[in-house]
């Protein structure tokens, strides 16, 4: 079956690449191997010809309306479409009919693909259920809003729940590339000279997005004059245009990246919150993963402002949650709230100093033995004085008090007289001077 037949026969050509590059099979589908790679359940049902009712939600330009084409191809049904914004009750009463007459008049199955089916009110869902739960037609809803919150539970209960992913810009370069290639469907009748900087700048900066980037190859493509050698010469500056996003300097491979990452912690370690949101909406825009960004700031919250304010790591750790949970582009907000309090915070390395004190006597000095009095004091051990003569600080004045807890005598951590630290530093000092 030629899927373009149902777009009421119109003329290949004149159909945005986007849609002419549709897969037809799912040899030809790229991306989303969690749920369609081999032996998935996904690909098992509808290889076996057994599938239910499915509900696919994800981002937009992730695949949902190529994979309805691929599932209606490899199960030979017929395949309908329709738009949840634009569709009413008496039209899916009408797709209903026309598939059970089908089924009964030539045994072919139908698949009803309803796009933005989270637009359906709760009567057009209850009109749904009855027919698609014995199959005929096949329901396969897409939505970019989770289903769990936005459909009637009656028809989530009849229906497999998938989610699609954003794809990756390997994923995306792939697709670009099989559009350049393609001399029926893609633009490879066209003399067409791709540079390969603007190419993978279109993977990168279409965000998952495969439709995104098959329109901005396009319309680079077929806005940009040929050259004097007869060429299109698409370019890096051509792929902005065509994608309408600035092409900044940001290599993951190169220094751009490590230059702009090196910026952006020397600019929260030196109190410029200003610098730091500069360098990172850098990395942001340029599609920078916000958890490399969000790790940074874990790291150097806890290694350039450590106790001078306890508070900015408890943050840092919150802003990487959070970003992982909500993704971008919002993620952006608690990232910049982390930065900023981060970079204002009072600085102290002397717990990174501590640790790497410690270390560097665990590498180079006698590795010391556990005291007795601190070893663990099970049954076997009491025996052999494990524990004896511990002191229980609770039962001392201030729940302090002295006794050896190494060996030989180490200093690491050095308290420093900003922020918090300072009190911490005052604190011990007291202890030692009250209950010497």
């Amino acid at each position: 079956m030629d899927l373009f037949q149902e777009e009421k026969k119109e003329n290949l050509k004149d159909l945005p690449l986007a849609v002419r590059m549709r897969p037809a099979t799912l040899e030809e589908f790229v991306g989303q191997e969690h749920i369609l790679g081999k032996g998935k359940l996904l690909r098992r049902a509808i290889e076996a010809d057994r599938i239910s009712s499915l509900i696919l939600y994800g981002p937009p330009g992730t695949g949902k309306t190529s994979l309805a084409w691929c599932i209606a191809n490899a199960t030979k049904s017929h395949y309908t479409a329709i738009n949840a914004t634009t569709s009413n009750v008496e039209e899916l009463r009408k797709v209903i009919t026309q598939a059970k007459a089908r089924k009964i008049n030539s045994g072919k199955k139908t698949i009803l693909f309803i796009d933005e089916i989270h637009r359906f009110n709760k009567a057009q869902q209850d009109i749904l259920m009855p027919d698609t739960e014995e199959g005929n037609p096949i329901l396969v809803g897409a939505t970019v809003h989770n289903p769990f919150f936005y459909l009637a539970a009656p028809l989530l209960s009849r229906s497999l729940v998938f989610e699609l992913k954003p794809l990756t810009p390997k994923e995306i370069l792939s697709i670009l590339t099989s559009a350049l290639k393609n001399k029926v469907k893609g633009l490879g009748s066209l003399k067409i000279r791709m540079e390969n900087k603007a190419l993978t700048f279109l993977a990168k900066t279409c965000e998952g997005d495969a439709r995104r980037g098959l329109n901005a190859l396009e319309v680079g493509a077929i806005s940009t004059p040929k050259s004097k050698d007869g060429f299109i010469h698409f370019n890096l500056e051509v792929a902005a245009e065509s994608i309408q996003k600035k092409a900044v300097l940001y290599d993951k491979d190169e220094d751009g990246h490590y230059d702009t990452a090196s910026a952006f912690i020397k600019s929260m370690r030196g109190s410029d919150p200003d610098a730091a949101l500069y360098w990172m909406a850098k990395m942001l825009y340029a599609g920078e993963d916000p958890r490399f960004i969000a790790r940074r700031i874990c790291i150097l919250a806890a290694e350039d402002v450590g106790n001078a304010d306890p508070l900015a790591l408890v943050l840092a750790n919150a802003a990487l949650q959070i970003s992982e949970f909500v993704g971008m582009p919002e993620a952006r907000i608690p990232l910049a709230q982390a930065v900023v309090y981060v970079s204002c915070a009072p600085k102290s390395n002397a717990s990174y100093l501590a640790i790497d004190k410690a270390y560097a006597d665990i590498e180079k000095e006698k590795v010391q033995e556990v005291p007795d009095h601190l070893k663990d004091t099970h049954a076997d051990a009491e025996a052999l004085g494990h524990g004896k003569d511990y002191k229980y600080a609770h039962d001392y004045p201030g729940h302090y008090v002295k006794q050896k807890y190494t060996r030989k005598k180490v200093k690491y951590y050095e308290p420093t007289d900003i922020g918090y630290e300072a009190k911490i530093k005052q604190r011990m000092e007291k202890l030692k001077n009250d209950y010497h």
